[in-house]
């Protein structure tokens, strides 16, 4: 809650990204596109048709992607729950927003276009099936190239549009000050959760589960979500403590900003936990073959090893130090933290996304680094863009005085 209502933004704040932002976009723009070019070589040079390539490359922007969902949800769902704690951490979640148009630019380039040209990219199990696959030919109504790209496409533009307006209307409230853009915003964000919900849910059964034409589970919509919003704030509390190590926001992000960030990254990571486990409960006990397939090959193979990381890596040890009170409010356990879990969710979806590739063991490829870094390059360079053109807070919501003096209680 907060203890006053009058609190002010300090006159010595920096609240501008300034010089900062031209020296981001600098390094990263250029690094990143260099290592998406090394990621195109190496996939020329593993002979074995772009496959490595595509499927390392898909990886790097479910990554990425999963990042700017995670924010989209954190903006969209502020206004609904009339959440008064979070103005001075939301404007940077709408910048992380603001790259889904070049995700859906990279995604056309490096999986939708070569399809729409004829390679099978990564869903080669489906793009070119064997003759004698029923199961898959009878999902030809849905998996096909056309239809698939159009609704990836359609998901991106939900997406950037939902992101568009609210970011538009919340810079909007920053030059004239109008309280009525909250609760404008507060309606349309019931309509824009529902839009959300649905349009996630199909991207992650089209972008990851499809892959395995032959598997299905209900829950994947959900358990790839809970991975979004790790990313989410694991993202944001290291993009705010950036900030602050920059100069900017000193005084404005306090503490207990970040205890409310890590309560939310323990959240999220008990519910990714929940989810796991319910998924994999379902199927075991169901023992249906053409569900366990999908299971037998994460866990006979040395794909098993994997599996063990993120029972221990991504649920267990989180689990036990988030808990506390304590290694929420101390910055540097907290960010180690955030750190560990964006790293975690990085090789949860390589778990997902590799096996379907390699189903007889593990194999790790330089291009799978190359790829996440070179996407990543030009996420970041977009971000520090969008940042350079806006205040690094919404200076003129109406609930800004209250987070400005939250506290824990």
């Amino acid at each position: 809650m907060a203890s006053a209502h009058h609190a002010k933004i300090h006159p010595d704040d920096d609240i501008r990204m300034g010089a900062l932002s031209g020296r981001i976009q600098k390094v990263a723009l250029p690094v990143g596109l260099l290592l998406l070019g090394a990621t195109v070589v190496l996939g020329s040079m593993n002979g074995d048709g772009f496959q490595r390539f595509f499927s390392s490359y898909l990886l790097s922007i479910v990554y990425w992607l999963s990042i700017a969902i995670g924010a989209t949800f954190f903006i969209i769902s502020q206004p609904l729950t009339r959440s008064r704690w979070s103005p001075v951490i939301r404007r940077q979640a709408e910048i992380v927003t603001s790259t889904l148009p070049v995700l859906l630019v990279l995604a056309l380039a490096g999986i939708l276009i070569p399809m729409f040209a004829g390679a099978s990219g990564p869903y080669h199990q489906w793009v070119h099936p064997p003759a004698d696959d029923h199961l898959v030919h009878a999902k030809h109504a849905w998996l096909n190239v056309p239809f698939f790209g159009a609704r990836i496409i359609g998901y991106f533009l939900v997406w950037s549009g939902i992101t568009y307006y609210f970011f538009k209307k919340s810079v909007e409230q920053d030059a004239s000050g109008d309280a009525a853009i909250t609760e404008h915003l507060r309606v349309v964000s019931a309509p824009a959760v529902i839009a959300f919900a649905v349009t996630v849910c199909f991207a992650a059964f089209d972008l990851l589960m499809s892959l395995d034409p032959h598997w299905f589970s209900t829950i994947f919509g959900v358990y790839y979500f809970a991975g979004c919003q790790i990313g989410n704030y694991a993202t944001l509390i290291l993009f705010s403590m950036f900030l602050q190590r920059s100069g900017k926001l000193q005084h404005t992000i306090t503490t207990e900003h970040y205890h409310d960030l890590g309560k939310l990254l323990f959240a999220f990571v008990f519910f990714w936990s929940y989810s796991a486990f319910s998924q994999f409960m379902l199927i075991w006990y169901a023992n249906l073959p053409e569900e366990t397939v999908w299971f037998h090959v994460r866990w006979y193979t040395s794909w098993r090893d994997i599996s063990l990381v993120l029972l221990f890596g991504h649920c267990m040890f989180p689990f036990i130090f988030l808990l506390s009170r304590w290694t929420k409010r101390w910055r540097k356990p907290l960010a180690f933290f955030a750190s560990w879990m964006l790293v975690m969710h990085f090789a949860d979806l390589f778990w997902l996304i590799m096996p379907e590739l390699t189903p007889d063991g593990f194999s790790f490829h330089a291009m799978d680094v190359t790829a996440l870094l070179g996407v990543g390059g030009v996420f970041l360079a977009w971000c520090a863009r969008t940042a350079a053109k806006v205040n690094l807070i919404p200076v003129k919501d109406p609930n800004l005085a209250n987070s400005l003096a939250f506290e824990n209680y």
